[in-house]
């Protein structure tokens, strides 16, 4: 099975975490069934920006993004080459190293 590493994120995971996570899961929902709550404002439609990840290792494993999903990161704050939204980055069979934007540009965060 797949390992994720998170790196250290201030609020969502501080100590950063190493996970495993079956072929064909999702990035955000494997972070979910986790404990790391990483924001998904629009419920993991694709819609918005706040599940942005970006990818440090493992980004050449994953299927290529959409073209919806390459609308909805031009929008996303701290955008880089290997910049996923986590809603639509589905794991394959190696593992990743992911590191969750300190930033995002949700304006309601309903979880708090």
């Amino acid at each position: 099975m797949p390992q994720i590493i998170f790196l250290p994120h201030e609020e969502l995971c501080p100590e950063g975490a190493a996970i495993e996570a079956p072929k064909g899961q999702t990035v955000l929902d494997a972070a979910l069934k986790n404990g790391i709550s990483i924001p998904h404002a629009c419920e993991k439609s694709c819609a918005c920006t706040t599940c942005h990840i970006i990818v440090r290792e493992g980004f050449d494993s994953l299927d290529e993004s959409d073209e919806l999903e390459d609308d909805m990161l031009d929008k996303a704050w701290g955008l880089e080459a290997e910049s996923r939204l986590g809603c639509q980055a589905v794991i394959a069979d190696e593992d990743l190293v992911v590191e969750i934007p300190k930033y995002n540009l949700n304006i309601v965060n309903e979880e708090h």
